[in-house]
């Protein structure tokens, strides 16, 4: 369809760097470049509109309840678009006055509460389950997330599109005089394995703590991630492992691509993902990837990188001992890395995301 006016909920502009923000970011960024005749008016933080310079950025009201689900809701009402998208994976509670899609990106909280701080009840016994039923599409970022939309909300798997992330063309192997100055740059050690993610209960990082301080002639370990919640047994524990872990808290998103290209393995051990990008990235990069046969790890690797269960450290020290130590592996799993990351694209997820808001105007 073409010149639509698409109000775009940019909440998660708040964390830039975090999965939501990231995702926001870049999917608004594709979707303009796809359809650039159709208009977005992007609803966010104060200061966020530098991350989507080619819409129209408006502020959303601040007030907990009453600001974002009735006064947003009449003020989306006003500019009659014609369709709502939720990066977000929400509605407000009031009536938007049009067609709208959202993407849910993990349902992890209903899997296990215990993997996040404290009660949400108004987001998950409320916002969350009425956004996923008043909207006319789904987008769920993954096979496994759609299947869990349909069994911890009942609706009909036809009402849910998969649309899955893309990853940047940053991602990619860079030549050796670049990595040697970003090694010296950023101070990181000659070998090394890599976790990348948020400290929290959900990422398992204990898990590769263990394996990695079983590991004969182990590298040293990087952890990139910024401390999230229920995180201070973890951070105690690191604090104890000596010198050769390293945790960089903060990292600039440009230096990235090289902290993976770096690595000589990407340990991604989580309980749970969505989706789960870093192992996407890391394989981009031309960087082999362990990861944890649950949820959509698995899906999202296809056979690119070892799958290897979350609850087994004996069996992650082992996995990641024959990567590091056999050189053919390596070079296999980077050739197979590349070739699936390639599949995956935000020019793609954004012909996609269109397609969905298509498809929910055509149903009203």
């Amino acid at each position: 369809m073409i010149g639509l006016q698409v109000v775009v909920d940019g909440a998660g502009l708040e964390r830039p760097r975090a999965g939501v923000g990231v995702y926001t970011t870049q999917i608004l960024h594709a979707m303009h470049v796809d359809r650039p005749d159709c208009r977005m008016t992007v609803f966010g933080p104060p200061g966020a509109f530098v991350h989507v310079p080619h819409a129209d950025y408006r502020p959303i009201p601040r007030t907990r309840l009453i600001g974002r689900h009735l006064q947003w809701p009449a003020r989306i009402r006003q500019l009659k678009p014609d369709a709502f998208f939720g990066p977000a994976g929400v509605l407000p509670l009031g009536d938007v006055g049009c067609p709208s899609v959202i993407t849910v990106h993990d349902l992890a909280i209903y899997r296990n509460s215990g993997w996040f701080p404290g009660r949400q009840p108004l987001s998950t016994r409320f916002v969350v389950p009425r956004s996923v039923l008043r909207a006319d599409v789904v987008i769920a970022v993954s096979e496994n997330t759609a299947q869990d939309v349909v069994d911890i909300f009942g609706i009909p798997r036809s009402r849910i599109e998969v649309v899955p992330h893309g990853v940047a063309t940053s991602f990619t192997p860079m030549s050796a005089e670049d990595l040697a100055a970003a090694r010296a740059r950023l101070k990181l050690p000659k070998r090394f394995i890599l976790f990348v993610g948020t400290i929290e209960p959900r990422k398992n990082l204990e898990t590769l703590l263990e394996a990695w301080a079983m590991m004969r002639d182990r590298p040293d370990l990087v952890v990139v991630g910024a401390w999230g919640w229920l995180y201070e047994p973890i951070r105690e524990r690191m604090q104890r492992m000596g010198g050769r872990l390293h945790h960089i808290d903060g990292l600039d998103p440009l230096d990235l691509p090289a902290v993976y290209n770096l690595a000589r393995v990407l340990a991604h051990p989580a309980w749970y993902e969505g989706f789960g990008l870093p192992p996407l990235e890391a394989m981009a990069c031309g960087t082999p990837v362990v990861v944890s046969d649950r949820s959509s790890l698995p899906e999202v690797v296809d056979g690119a990188g070892l799958v290897v269960p979350a609850d087994q450290p004996e069996a992650w020290r082992k996995a990641l001992e024959t990567v590091v130590g056999d050189t053919d592996l390596a070079a296999d799993l980077k050739r197979r890395g590349i070739l699936r990351a390639a599949q995956f694209s935000w020019a793609r997820a954004a012909t996609l995301t269109w397609q969905a808001i298509d498809r929910a105007i055509g149903k009203v």
